[in-house]
């Protein structure tokens, strides 16, 4: 659970009442490769701080397999439409590799907030980067070049080439396969 309290460090440092509290509330689970947390069409009832592994959260458009989001180790993996409204929601999440997780329930979140105004805060600060986070992504998929794409993807989370199936970074950028091997070929980043 260090792995949580030093990765969200640069947003809050959380004091020892503050992390206590998480601690007695989050689950830690393992879970094989191949595993979905959260099926397409569900509510996603917890988010997930990824310890160790790999998850991506996809989708299905026209009856192909799109995937959204990856969240390698020390990020939250979660479905953030169906979280915030616990609704369900189109996309699920799926791990790449067998995985350790953190696994904080929405009501124990809620329950956190209500008691404690620092995780209030923090849950509020960490809600503004998911935004400007998916807001990032929404401008990189509608102004950026394939190759910029992927030239970001490189810089920012270089193990996901290296763990993540090719078809899936494709559709995470959104271009073809062929399109993803001409970048690749084509430039020495």
């Amino acid at each position: 659970m260090t792995a949580f309290f030093d990765s969200v460090k640069d947003k809050m440092q959380l004091s020892p009442t503050s992390r206590e509290a998480f601690l007695s509330v989050m689950r830690n689970e393992d879970y094989p490769k191949g595993h979905i947390l959260v099926k397409p069409g569900t509510v996603c009832t917890s988010m997930f701080f990824v310890e160790k592994g790999l998850t991506r959260t996809f989708y299905y458009k026209d009856d192909k397999d799109v995937t959204d989001w990856f969240s390698p180790e020390s990020t939250v993996a979660v479905s953030i439409v169906s979280f915030l409204n616990q609704q369900p929601d189109r996309r699920g999440i799926e791990l790449l590799e067998d995985s350790n997780l953190w696994a904080l329930d929405y009501k124990d979140l809620e329950m956190l907030c209500a008691q404690h105004h620092e995780i209030e805060k923090f849950t509020r600060l960490l809600a503004a980067h998911g935004i400007l986070l998916i807001q990032e992504r929404f401008d990189d998929l509608h102004f950026a070049t394939a190759a910029e794409r992927y030239k970001k993807l490189m810089d920012r989370q270089p193990t996901i080439l290296q763990r993540a199936p090719l078809g899936m970074i494709a559709s995470y950028l959104g271009i073809t396969q062929e399109t993803l091997s001409r970048i690749r070929s084509q430039h020495a980043f």
